[in-house]
């Protein structure tokens, strides 16, 4: 193998849109995926880009974290983001995808792909080759894990990752549900089940009680917030649901006129609208308890589970202390990271993980040093915070307002609309850098 080509570890979100971008910039890539022969606890197929929890890949608005990080992604030509525009199914502000539409969308693009060879097999160890991308995901196999934490002579940290429970939609009953978007904003994407005082009452006293899956021995549960399982966020109080995932605000009920006391969204979660998902209901719950506890909420007494919820371990490296901002290892030029694994937490901040990889080896690739993303950017704000090194431990961290830097307004109001556009103009600038992607000069 020359040094113009590049090994690719995984083809998960980050993995597929580093092999992308980098056919497309004319680097050979060899690409290893071990699914399907061998699976995740999370994953069900060989599909690449599979999506294991919720299908949403968050708001478009550009005022919110991940609404301003897809603005970016298309400015720099993500390769995934329109393959997931093209499987979009109605979310309301949000980006939700046909899950298994997705997944076939991405793995033909990268099959199609004449300079990506596939290899089916496991890498049981960091490839030697002179550039690698390590893209092999937070459920990486126990034999490549135990390779990075051997390389990186520490054992790194981990943190819980859950998965909602998804329902049949024809076992849903219509008459104890509404239609409606919250405030109104939207297409009518979301059915709105509610709840009043002595239902909720009900339902947060069964849910406290139900039994968990215990962690093994050796795990420590560590969640990240935005996936915090639905079970913790009710033992912080008996009113903390209704201030997350049963939050009523901006839900009128039209048959009353009234706002109810609690309300459980769900969310379609494919085109043809036969399978929803709970919206926000991560959880540990064993499965016979989620059936019991799940079906007290009205509407879902007949309700058939397509999947449970579900709780595995996600593993990811400390960031600060062994990669550069544009993800490559300190110690080892030519390795690079991306995805989950290098702390960034979320479906478009893998993408874009996988992006900032790409575009840094075809650096590589062509002879020049690669250089971090502008701090104004959300993508380089992501990643210059996962990589500064820091006393504390290291946490996921997923694209939010607040990693930009302050800007000068007039009326507090408009500070994020000013922080988006000074993003967007950084984000426009990197996309000119020369030899950044397209075209690159041999010799």
């Amino acid at each position: 193998m020359d040094d113009s080509s590049v090994t690719i570890v995984g083809a998960g979100l980050a993995g597929s849109e580093a092999a992308l971008q980098l056919s497309r910039a004319g680097i050979a890539v060899d690409l290893y995926e071990m699914r399907p022969a061998k699976l995740t606890p999370a994953h069900r197929s060989g599909r690449f880009a599979e999506l294991v929890c919720s299908n949403s890949l968050g708001s478009v608005e550009p005022t919110s974290g991940k609404g301003l990080l897809k603005e970016e992604l298309r400015i720099l030509g993500s390769a995934l983001l329109p393959l997931a525009e093209a499987s979009r199914i109605p979310a309301g502000k949000a980006l939700a995808v046909d899950r298994e539409e997705f997944g076939r969308r991405v793995t033909e693009a990268v099959r199609a792909e004449p300079g990506i060879r596939i290899r089916e097999e496991e890498a049981e160890a960091i490839p030697e080759d002179p550039l690698v991308i390590m893209a092999c995901g937070p459920l990486a196999s126990d034999a490549i894990a135990s390779a990075i934490r051997g390389f990186l002579g520490d054992d790194g940290f981990y943190f819980y990752d859950a998965i909602s429970p998804i329902v049949d939609a024809e076992t849903i009953d219509p008459e104890a549900s509404f239609v409606a978007d919250r405030y109104g904003v939207g297409t009518g994407d979301y059915l709105n089940l509610p709840m009043d005082r002595e239902r909720y009452e009900a339902f947060l006293a069964a849910l406290l009680s139900a039994k968990t899956v215990a962690p093994r021995e050796f795990e420590e549960p560590r969640y990240f917030e935005g996936c915090m399982p639905v079970e913790e966020i009710a033992r912080r109080g008996p009113d903390t649901l209704l201030f997350g995932p049963l939050r009523p605000v901006g839900l009128r009920d039209p048959r009353t006129g009234r706002i109810p006391h609690a309300v459980v969204q769900l969310r379609k979660e494919n085109a043809e609208g036969t399978m929803y998902n709970l919206v926000g209901f991560q959880t540990r719950l064993a499965y016979p308890e989620q059936k019991r506890v799940f079906s007290m909420i009205p509407g879902l007494s007949s309700a058939a589970f397509l999947r449970f919820g579900k709780v595995h371990r996600n593993t990811f490296l400390d960031a600060r202390r062994h990669l550069q901002p544009w993800m490559e290892c300190r110690r080892r030029p030519g390795l690079f990271f991306a995805g989950q694994i290098t702390g960034v937490e979320g479906y478009v901040e893998s993408i874009a993980s996988g992006l900032v990889a790409a575009i840094s080896a075809v650096r590589r690739a062509a002879g020049r040093d690669p250089r971090p993303f502008p701090r104004e950017s959300m993508i380089g704000a992501l990643m210059e915070r996962i990589t500064t090194p820091g006393p504390d431990r290291p946490e996921p961290m997923n694209a939010n307002f607040g990693l930009l830097p302050e800007v000068a307004v007039r009326r507090k109001r408009g500070r994020k609309e000013r922080k988006a556009e000074v993003a967007l103009a950084a984000a426009r600038r990197a996309a000119g850098w020369d030899g950044a992607m397209g075209a690159v000069e041999r010799g």
